[in-house]
């Protein structure tokens, strides 16, 4: 099936999905996290999604089933994983959070990323 210049997604001009949450509170381990994303494109199987998410002050814990690219645009946040050992990033930075990485995420100040998530199905 071939794809022409009408199907490249411009995020500038895109429509998006969007949505605004809170981690589950067992998850919340400092802050009031309020996390908002605008999805500009699914692929027709669910596995391949890119945007833009932006997430208020906080701390929660996260447990990543899919592989994740992300350039932080603003603030500075930083993981953890479950023995401590931690990476900081700040806008401008950008980095791959592998499936299995669980621990936490740190919003150490609002923060707003682009993200492209992989996750494989079955």
């Amino acid at each position: 099936m071939s794809k022409t210049a009408a199907d490249i997604v411009d995020f500038a001009a895109a429509r998006s999905e969007n949505a605004t949450w809170r981690p589950d509170p067992a998850k919340v381990l400092d802050g009031d996290p309020l996390q908002t994303v605008r999805n500009f494109y699914s692929d027709p199987t669910g596995q391949f999604s890119a945007g833009i998410w932006e997430g208020a002050i906080g701390a929660w814990r996260v447990g990543y089933t899919e592989e994740e690219f992300c350039h932080l645009l603003s603030g500075t946040v930083e993981l953890a994983d479950g023995a401590g050992a931690a990476r900081r990033f700040e806008a401008g930075a950008s980095f791959v959070i592998p499936a299995g990485f669980e621990g936490t995420w740190r919003n150490l100040t609002p923060a707003r990323k682009l993200y492209v998530i992989y996750e494989r199905k079955g």
